[in-house]
């Protein structure tokens, strides 16, 4: 038997790392395993352009938080994505969608068929707005029978999976019922701000450590329910997050680089702004001490 007032450590996977962890009563340590929190950019495309071309991926983000699994928003190509990255889709808890556009729903189904094995083994949640499930569903009704439960975004939610708490602020002004999310974890907390016209109550409810953004325009000769860069500019210079990335690339910002457009914000901002990459992984170790 263990001592009173040790504890045991469940080792998550292969890929973790050692960490000291001091005793609750105790003036010692003793090592153990704890999974690492990040977050891989399995496609880093947006708008249909962009998307049906392939010069980028189009998978989503699958993040790794307090060794809970989530994807979010799979787009065309994630399965692909993820089996190409060694991403096992039987390792994921859960997958969420911010709307029902293709570019961010189009592999859901076949995400959800190999979360469970087919629906031999029934697991995992899946968050979405009412109108995927309801109004021209993108969600085929017999997979939704594969999973534990489903539940529903609506604006002011509050979720939960595993260790992670997650809430939908506000509503987006986009085509479709759209919600960005704040991750919160016992160390991080991460906002994802997904695609929207610039609105300014966005200032108001996504200060995290770590922004996401997607900013599929360069910028908006015409009136577009995306974010360009100066919309970008203008939410990180309110939010002052420690890092800020930019993603959900279209044709426009693709071809004006933007890893240069990241690093000229980050020098007219004083904020690290970084350009996600196809396959980046995001360690949240990063945030610390910034």
């Amino acid at each position: 038997m263990s001592p009173r007032g040790m504890f045991s450590c469940r080792i998550t996977s292969i890929t973790e790392k050692h960490r000291l962890v001091p005793l609750c009563r105790h003036r010692c340590a003793i090592i153990c395993k704890v999974a690492e929190d990040r977050i891989i950019f399995l496609g880093t495309a947006g708008a249909r352009v962009m998307v049906a071309s392939q010069i980028l991926a189009s998978g989503g983000l699958w993040l790794s938080l307090s060794g809970t699994n989530i994807l979010l928003d799979p787009g065309p190509g994630t399965l692909v994505q993820a089996t190409k990255r060694k991403l096992k889709a039987t390792n994921l808890e859960g997958i969420i969608l911010s709307h029902k556009h293709l570019d961010h729903a189009a592999d859901v189904n076949t995400m959800i068929e190999a979360m469970t094995v087919g629906g031999l083994r029934r697991k995992g949640v899946l968050f979405a707005p009412r109108d995927a499930l309801e109004d021209d569903p993108v969600v085929l009704r017999y997979v939704r029978e594969y999973l534990e439960r489903i539940e529903i975004l609506t604006k002011g939610g509050t979720y939960q999976l595993g260790a992670v708490h997650f809430e939908t602020p506000i509503r987006h002004h986009h085509g479709v019922e759209t919600y960005g999310l704040i991750f919160r974890t016992p160390g991080y907390s991460i906002s994802f701000i997904a695609d929207t016209r610039y609105f300014d109550e966005l200032c108001a409810h996504y200060k995290s450590d770590l922004l996401i953004l997607n900013v599929a325009m360069l910028d908006l000769r015409r009136p577009l329910d995306h974010l360009s860069v100066p919309d970008a500019a203008r939410l990180i210079k309110a939010l002052r997050p420690k890092v800020a990335i930019l993603t959900h690339f279209g044709m426009t910002m693709w071809r004006a680089k933007p890893w240069e457009i990241a690093a000229r914000l980050s020098d007219e901002i004083g904020t690290r702004v970084i350009a996600a990459r196809d396959g980046m992984n995001f360690d949240l170790a990063q945030l610390e001490g910034g």
